[in-house]
């Protein structure tokens, strides 16, 4: 049987992801046509509830105040993503390594976790300035929790009979740890990453709430005070556009470090 080409192959898994994202297209667009022909039938007034084609409008002639106020949202998001994964994958290795350290500071980052971000934000800003660091921490701190847990479990998913096997060659620990360990984790890893990049910019976007000069939260902000919730809706798709796209680099990354599985689920 003659192999197929690579061009056919990456053309049929094009097919089948568009045929998946069909159903979600439609529902889309049934919701934001049902919105617009109720505002249309309604009456209602758009300084209330604006229709789709209003805040697509809106959007695109106020687009260079939204694009100047997505770069320190999307600085931010990156940056304290950045800080979360390192803090991550070391706190993971600390307590792979050392069981102690693990039952010492896993409760701590749980009651972490418990903390209201409306109560934490403005103490933040309030410690460490109006600047880009207390955003940076605000989303690491939103991030990290995810990322922790998904190293933890999938370092727990190591196959033993692959460790007893390391073992019996006298593999030391830090090499049994990179060999085995590291690689049954990214499965895991890939998944804890996509529901932490989805926190990311909302965390970004409340901790400019608390207290930016610019950004995607300063400029909902204004526009709710101004009484313009085209603009605020507009904001809105800015960032989940925003989201999306960083969602689909976790995709994408997944794929070129995990071609053999590129759904990034974990096996059964």
């Amino acid at each position: 049987m003659i192999p197929s080409k690579p061009s056919e192959s990456r053309l049929a898994a094009l097919r089948a992801a568009l045929y998946r994202g069909i159903p979600a297209l439609l529902a889309g667009c049934a919701f934001l046509a049902a919105w617009e022909l109720y505002v249309d039938l309604s009456g209602i007034k758009p300084s209330i509830l604006p229709a789709p084609s209003r805040i697509v409008m809106q959007g695109w002639l106020n687009r260079e105040g939204l694009i100047a106020n997505t770069w320190p949202t999307l600085g931010a998001t990156l940056g304290g993503f950045a800080l979360s994964l390192a803090f991550a994958f070391a706190a993971s290795i600390l307590m792979d390594f050392v069981p102690f350290m693990r039952r010492a500071l896993l409760p701590i980052f749980i009651a972490s976790q418990t903390l209201p971000l409306v109560a934490i934000a403005p103490l933040v800003v309030l410690w460490f300035g109006f600047g880009l660091l207390p955003k940076i921490l605000l989303v690491a701190l939103v991030t990290f929790f995810p990322l922790l847990v998904a190293l933890l479990q999938g370092y727990e998913s190591t196959d033993r009979d692959i460790t007893e096997l390391l073992n019996s060659m006298k593999a030391s620990r830090w090499r049994i740890f990179c060999l085995a360990r590291l690689p049954s984790s990214l499965p895991y890893f890939f998944a804890g990453l996509r529901i932490s990049i989805t926190y990311a910019v909302v965390g970004a976007i409340f901790a400019e709430y608390a207290g930016a000069a610019r950004g995607l939260g300063i400029y909902i902000l204004n526009a709710k005070n101004n009484f313009r919730p085209d603009l605020v809706l507009a904001a809105v798709v800015v960032s989940a556009v925003l989201t999306l796209c960083l969602f689909g680099l976790t995709l994408l990354i997944q794929r070129l470090i995990m071609p053999w599985q590129p759904s990034g689920e974990p096996r059964r």
